[in-house]
């Protein structure tokens, strides 16, 4: 295991430095930045702070520059917002991951419960009710189902804030604060939860169907055994153990699945600057954000094959 692990590691090395550099050429490259597109700005001062912010050099020499700075943990100044980018990070990070994190947990448990229901009642009204809800979650857009949810629950009943995190010019604190950051997270919440249970409930139903028609489970059957220990107990199990090459997967796009339903609802999370980011060409915030991605995605890659060695002893690690 320790000798996997070291191995993967420098895998994880090496496929980031290959990354980091294909996503600072990419921003590097791209026509114009902030500075260039800045009407207000002289020539001279535009050529000024060019020289000052090292984007006079060659590409290959801001490269190392900007890795060098990266590897102490810098990962460059945002000239929009004039801070740092890792200081924005930590003030935006934490709203998209309260978002992602419960919308993640709402999907799983809804999913995983529909799932097994509708392999359980294959071809039944139920079933079908269940897959013709999957395809149209799949097929709207997320901008239509969370406008279409803000005309009717903001504007029409007035049940819950059209967005924002908190009503503005709000003092609110401790549990009264909690309350109203939980009525305004509630309709990006449902979105988010809408949009992903879709595609898994589809997967977790073609398992557990796969599953169910084992001989091992007609065996537990023939023991006696409940229904509902022989689904929830050794099928579901065994149906889970796919799911959790997803988790890797799950863990980048806490952050970066959540980009479009943050502008909708004009949430102040990563989401939102980041897409903000881009009419700006603030591009040291870009590559850092996208550097993070990265990052969290080969990290969730190692922590899903770790996971399902430990669920399944039988999967050897090499």
């Amino acid at each position: 295991m320790s000798t996997y692990i070291v191995k993967r590691l420098i895998y994880m090395v090496v496929i980031l430095l290959a990354a980091s550099f294909l996503i600072f050429s990419l921003y590097a490259l791209t026509p114009g930045d902030f500075i260039s597109g800045n009407i207000k700005l002289t020539p001279e001062r535009k050529a000024e702070l060019r020289a000052i912010y090292g984007l006079d050099k060659s590409v290959l020499e801001r490269y190392f520059i900007w890795m060098k700075q990266a590897i102490q943990g810098d990962f460059g100044y945002s000239l929009a917002q004039q801070k740092p980018v890792l200081t924005l990070f930590h003030e935006y990070i934490w709203n998209s991951f309260l978002l992602a994190i419960v919308s993640t947990f709402l999907t799983w448990f809804i999913a995983v419960i529909i799932g097994v229901v509708a392999a359980y009642r294959q071809y039944s009204w139920f079933d079908s009710l269940v897959m013709v809800g999957i395809f149209a979650a799949m097929s709207l857009p997320s901008f239509f189902i969370g406008l279409f949810l803000i005309k009717l629950l903001a504007v029409d009943f007035k049940w819950l804030p059209p967005g924002g995190m908190l009503t503005t010019g709000s003092n609110a604190t401790g549990l009264d604060y909690v309350l109203e950051v939980v009525q305004h997270m509630t309709l990006p919440v449902i979105v988010m939860t809408l949009l992903g249970v879709g595609s898994l409930t589809r997967y977790f139903r073609s398992n557990m169907i796969e599953v169910i028609r084992q001989d091992y489970i007609r065996t537990a059957r023939a023991k006696g055994l409940s229904e509902s220990k022989v689904l929830y107990t050794h099928a579901l199990r065994n149906a889970l153990l796919p799911a959790i090459t997803l988790v890797g997967f799950e863990l980048p796009s806490l952050f970066g699945g959540s980009l479009i339903i943050e502008r909708i609802f004009n949430w102040p999370g990563i989401g939102q600057l980041y897409m903000q980011s881009f009419s700006l060409r603030d591009y040291p915030l870009l590559m850092g954000f996208t550097m993070f991605i990265a990052i969290l995605t080969v990290l969730g890659t190692l922590l899903s094959d770790l996971l399902y060695h430990f669920a399944d002893p039988r999967v050897r690690l090499h």
